[in-house]
């Protein structure tokens, strides 16, 4: 058996060709999109994931506004600059850029924005109004799994799902996805004393936890889907297993998964890859937020 990759891109264009339909018929009614995002100083992780975020709001329409901070912002400092993007109508989505410096409390900011312009879905109105099955603003990673596993087109009703990680805006939610499809749901994190016991019963298997190659193939029901969302920064080793040096004479570094994507592939039914699976709909789902917010959809 090999498996089914389930590659996002696809999915991912055929979501932005729709968003940009609906950003357009906005704004030909005199009501364009805007995502704001605030970066506090200038790290440069959070530089790239800006300059990203600007390039995809442009190919499908939506305005994109930068509220550059200092690092020295305090946390009144950069409250006020949430409430003052909460009350400007030309906003209709919101971003905090993380992380944030140590001093600043993250979860605290993300509360103060107003639910309804929550681009990334992570508010806690947006995340209980998961238990009743609303998606609107949903947390982006967990919503954007939830799509590659429903576009495979599988019965899920009656199924075993497990849900390896159970953080508030990934595993909890995806669990609780799956559960309006009436699978029968356990989460594993690490606590949990026999993970292979749980993952080889599973018909649904998503993971998300950031260790690399942390499930196997011998953890791997045939024929199952499995979807990773870990992404994890190793080392490119050579045929001795010593570190491949670039140019520069250092280290050379891949993006892998949660899952040993090359031995599962050999037992499971689908398999998403690591780049390329679910991190393209995670963008695209930030966009579909903000386009929700501009349509005026609330729960």
């Amino acid at each position: 058996m090999s498996a089914k990759v389930l590659e996002g891109k696809g999915l991912a264009q055929h979501l932005r060709d729709e968003i940009a339909r609906e950003v357009k018929l906005l704004r030909e009614h005199g009501r364009p999109v805007c995502l704001a995002a605030i970066q506090v100083g200038e790290k440069p992780e959070s530089v790239l994931y800006v300059r990203n975020q600007r390039k995809v709001c442009e190919e499908v329409g939506i305005a994109f506004r930068l509220e550059q901070l200092p690092g020295t912002v305090s946390q009144n400092g950069l409250l006020h600059v949430i409430e003052e993007l909460n009350r400007d109508p030309s906003v209709h989505g919101i971003i905090l850029q993380l992380p944030l410096p140590a001093r600043l409390d993250a979860r605290l900011a993300q509360r103060a924005i107003d639910p309804r312009k929550d681009a990334e879905g992570v508010h806690p109105v947006n995340l209980g109004m998961i238990v009743y099955g609303v998606t609107q603003r949903a947390p982006c990673t967990a919503i954007a799994a939830y799509h590659l596993i429903k576009s495979v087109g599988l019965d899920l009703y009656g199924k075993e799902a497990v849900v390896v990680g159970h953080s508030q805006i990934v595993g909890k939610p995806i669990g609780l996805l799956l559960l309006h499809d009436f699978c029968t749901v356990s989460t594993c994190h690490v606590a949990t004393r026999d993970l292979a016991a749980h993952t080889k019963q599973a018909d649904v298997l998503v993971v998300a936890v950031g260790k690399a190659h942390l499930i196997k193939k011998e953890m791997v029901k045939p024929g199952a889907l499995v979807v990773d969302i870990g992404v994890n920064r190793v080392p490119v080793l050579d045929d001795h297993g010593q570190p491949v040096l670039n140019e520069k004479g250092q280290p050379k570094h891949r993006m892998v998964g949660d899952v040993d994507f090359d031995g599962v592939k050999d037992v499971a039914g689908w398999i998403t890859p690591v780049p390329g699976g679910v991190g393209p709909l995670t963008v695209t789902m930030l966009l579909r937020n903000v386009a929700e917010a501009g349509k005026g959809v609330n729960h």
